[in-house]
């Protein structure tokens, strides 16, 4: 049994908020470079090449890339040969949070109750997703989400009936509706599967994936058609048209019951930020 204290857990905490709201990840930033390169109409160039300026501006300036600081979606994975120790997992993470959003100067957008809109003045409290997994680390991942983007995202319950071309076509027009909104060029995740609430949360995971594609083969082949089919809507960077309305599609999937196919559609802006760390 390995111990780690709740102080450790809300310093790596506080670290990944600054962190994840200054500087993409890689894997995206390398995209935005690339959609510089593959647009050819004037503006949709130039509005890459400012965007792909603002995130290196960021990083030089040590600021956020976004004014949208976002609220903290926070991804824990627990060894089961792990004891927290010190206190509150929970309390732990949160004061991470608060800690990261005063102290990083980042913008606090929380309130505290959803229909009296007080704000809690320091972006708590966070959204955590926990699981148990072999081992005796600690991985946390957070992932500030903008709400320009996750306005826009979509969840359907599709019946057995809905096969392949239906559930492309059911994320398509989610963005096709977003249009501008989310500041494109945006990241898509798609859950596929579950019940009603996991697959969200497969959205939203589905979002943090570095990986360039799922890792089976048939769904790799629906995340490279539909980053074709959403390209074709002409939607472009900022809205202004062009080849670039996203820059990837990722899919999670999961089993589910014979009398349901749940789909969840979380879109993310062009700022679509994670960062990680084991203790």
């Amino acid at each position: 049994m390995r111990e780690i204290s709740c102080n450790d857990i809300t310093k790596a905490v506080e670290a990944l908020c600054i962190q994840a709201n200054k500087e993409l990840p890689k894997n995206v930033t390398d995209l935005i470079c690339n959609a510089c390169e593959v647009e050819e109409k004037d503006i949709a160039k130039s509005i890459m090449k400012d965007i792909k300026d603002n995130i290196y501006a960021a990083k030089e300036l040590d600021i956020p890339i976004c004014q949208d600081t976002g609220m903290a979606v926070v991804f824990i994975e627990i060894g089961q040969d792990v004891h927290i120790i010190d206190g509150s997992l929970e309390q732990a993470i949160n004061k991470g949070v608060s800690n990261g959003y005063i102290n990083g100067l980042l913008r606090k957008s929380i309130v505290k109750d959803p229909l009296d809109r007080v704000n809690t003045e320091d972006n708590t409290p966070a959204i955590i997703h926990t699981k148990i997994v072999d081992g005796d680390k600690i991985k946390i991942t957070v992932a500030p989400k903008g709400f320009g983007s996750e306005n826009m995202s979509k969840m359907k319950m599709l019946t057995p009936a809905a096969n392949r071309e239906t559930v492309i076509e059911s994320v398509v027009d989610v963005v096709n509706q977003a249009g501008a909104n989310p500041c494109p060029p945006m990241i898509i995740g798609v859950g596929i599967g579950g019940d009603f609430e996991y697959c969200a949360y497969l959205a939203k995971k589905a979002l943090c994936r570095e990986e360039e594609y799922n890792s089976n083969e048939y769904y790799k082949q629906m995340e490279i058609e539909l980053l074709d089919k959403i390209n074709s809507l002409n939607i472009g960077p900022q809205g202004f048209g062009g080849k670039t309305t996203a820059l990837k599609v990722n899919i999670e999937q999961f089993p589910t019951h014979i009398a349901g196919l749940p789909l969840a559609v979380n879109v993310g802006c062009h700022v679509t930020r994670h960062k990680s760390t084991i203790l």
